[in-house]
């Protein structure tokens, strides 16, 4: 089952990677797809049993899918420079 959320603090391609590479590890979850400029994640899910847990890895990462605060802000731009970093 192919699943979808729209989350905030999508910045760049640095993002992207840090987002693809964190719920890749989650089992079940595959065919990750990413638009930064929508800030939208697309992801399959065999049994639909992981839409919260992506959205709760989101969450912590700085890329809730609601309004974000301050802190989720501040998590986002580490995440960014760290798929920015990884990506090299």
């Amino acid at each position: 089952m192919t699943n979808s959320i729209t989350v905030q603090n999508i910045k760049c391609g640095g993002c992207a990677n840090s987002i693809q590479k964190k719920l890749s590890n989650i089992t079940g979850v595959s065919n990750i797809e990413i638009d930064i400029e929508e800030g939208k994640i697309s992801w399959t899910d065999a049994t639909s049993d992981h839409v919260e847990e992506v959205k709760n890895t989101l969450a912590k990462m700085g890329y809730p899918e609601g309004d974000s605060t301050l802190m989720q802000t501040a998590k986002s731009f580490v995440s960014c420079a760290i798929g920015r970093l990884d990506k090299n």
